[in-house]
């Protein structure tokens, strides 16, 4: 399989490809989340399949998550019951199929009255019973002896007990690239920088294709395709908008979600911290994550979809302020090293307009439209692969593909390593898993340009993982963009010099410079 994918990465056999076979049964527009998943489950079901993306693989809000596999705790109290059961049954399933970049992580939930503690002790004890066969851990309850030096820098103040609970932890930008290039091992086509113009029609009205251009060259192509999925996620509207048949009406609602990330220090704990109640009725984690801190996030509505939003000011003050009540040490502006947020795609409901984006569903929707287009709104990462099913099997249920049974509920992902076999301990090799020993082998394995990117590591995502830019590989093949943005502005240089020997191409270094300005803050209060 990993022969395959690796011939697939190279960017003019994709294009090959494309001109050679211009007839797909589904071709997939949007490369986050919900559309490398439902390429994966389409490809897997033995449909011929095209996955395209105007920018980067998880470019948008797939890269941009709390790096949490969650039911949503939160959702117990507004009652989303049959979320909260997907949801933990999808986060095992990941569990199993992606070990490499999927792993089970505790939670501590600080308690500073009696009542809070009761109540913080029944609910997740109710969320543990509800997982079921899928819990991660046992629930228990902590008293204020049992914590040692294991939750420090936590204020003891009138502290009168925790409640651990587990749930998991993740890598999202990576998943998205082992989803995407586990469907391309598979068979399907991915291709990202290849923007969608407009959409065919047969002679019904139908949609029967599409047209897109390469963004590198300027060229053009058409296809053709018996479905066509709009999972554009915050940008869905934007594809309606090429159907003349669509209605106007909007089906996202975008919300903002800001980050902050900070030194290791103020949370030096191997288990993330849960604040249950913020002033907008939220939860903040703070979250150990690739040696440092990240803390997050906001629910803040929006009108517009940025393709890189800025946390507003407002946000990062209620960050710092929310954790700031819950630590001994607590993180000021100058502690920041990476500053981003993400939008997330909820599906808009006229009958909850008026609610506050924290209260609004994060279950997806299916439409199909009077053109027989196929759009896919709201969802979340931990649910990616149900969701994926689900679109699959309402294409076949309304008849846009024939029938065919299958599941990807047991397919292990590029790169996963059996049960019990131990991952590549190096810095930044153990989201390789199986696949560490090839990096390894590349020139420069030895040679560490930041914080454990190495020149293999770079060389690698040119030759195999669909990396053009600087910024493709520091903000998404490594994460050093979002975990400490003058690190990576410091081995940019570096890292373009070797994209350009790989790919022949400009890697854009200017533009990723100014962007990693921002994410270092310097415009604080930018939006």
């Amino acid at each position: 399989m990993s022969d395959v994918g690796e011939k697939a990465a190279a960017r003019a056999a994709l294009f090959g490809q494309l001109e050679s076979r211009p007839s797909f049964d589904v071709v997939v527009i949007g490369g986050g989340a919900t559309g490398v998943g439902v390429a994966l489950e389409a490809t897997a079901r033995g449909f011929r399949t095209l996955l395209l993306e105007a920018a980067d693989l998880a470019k948008g809000t797939s890269s941009r998550a709390t790096k949490l596999l969650h039911g949503g705790v939160r959702y117990l109290g507004q009652g989303q019951f049959g979320l909260v059961r997907e949801a933990l049954r999808e986060r095992t399933t990941l569990f199993a199929n992606a070990p490499h970049v999927a792993q089970p992580l505790s939670f501590v939930v600080p308690a500073y009255s009696s009542s809070e503690l009761a109540r913080y002790t029944a609910g997740l004890k109710l969320y543990d019973w509800m997982a079921g066969p899928a819990s991660a851990g046992p629930t228990r309850l902590l008293r204020t002896r049992d914590f040692g030096g294991s939750v420090a820098n936590l204020s003891r103040q009138q502290l009168r007990g925790a409640v651990r609970y587990w749930d998991g932890q993740f890598d999202d930008a990576r998943l998205a690239l082992l989803v995407a290039r586990t469907a391309a091992a598979m068979g399907s086509l991915v291709i990202n920088y290849c923007r969608v113009e407009r959409l065919l029609h047969d002679g019904d009205g139908r949609v029967a294709g599409l047209a897109c251009t390469d963004t590198e060259t300027g060229r053009r192509y058409e296809v053709q395709a018996a479905c066509v999925v709009n999972a554009t996620g915050v940008w869905v509207d934007s594809v309606r908008g090429l159907d003349a048949r669509e209605p106007a009406a909007s089906t996202v609602r975008p919300s903002q979600g800001a980050h902050i990330v900070v030194d290791q220090s103020f949370w030096p704990n191997t288990e993330a911290l849960l604040i249950p109640k913020t002033r907008d009725g939220r939860v903040v984690f703070a979250v150990p994550w690739l040696g440092s801190t990240l803390i997050g996030t906001t629910d803040t509505a929006r009108q517009d979809a940025p393709p890189e939003p800025l946390p507003y000011g407002h946000e990062i003050d209620l960050i710092l302020d929310e954790v700031g009540r819950y630590l001994h040490k607590a993180p000021q502006r100058r502690d920041i090293r990476s500053a981003w947020a993400g939008l997330r795609p909820l599906a808009h409901d006229a009958r909850a307009a008026h609610r506050a984006t924290s209260a609004v569903s994060r279950e997806h929707t299916i439409h199909v439209g009077d053109s027989k287009l196929v759009t896919v709104t709201g969802g979340k990462w931990t649910t990616y692969r149900s969701t994926a099913q689900h679109v699959i099997e309402h294409c076949m249920r309304s008849r846009l593909l024939p029938h065919r049974p299958g599941s990807t509920r047991g397919l292990r992902l590029l790169g996963h390593v059996p049960t019990g076999t131990p991952l590549w301990q190096g810095p930044g090799y153990h989201s390789y898993g199986s696949e560490a020993p090839q990096v390894l082998a590349l020139p420069g394995a030895g040679r560490v340009l930041g914080r454990g990117l190495t020149e293999a590591m770079v060389r690698f995502a040119a030759r195999h993982e669909y990396a053009r830019t600087v910024e493709d590989v520091l903000a998404r093949r490594s994460r050093l963009l979002f975990l400490d943005a003058w690190a990576a502005a410091g081995c940019a240089a570096a890292v373009a010099a070797i994209l350009q020997e790989e790919t022949g191409r400009d890697p854009e270094l200017p533009a990723f410079l100014d962007l990693a300005a921002h994410y270092a803050n310097v415009h604080r209060g930018a939006a």
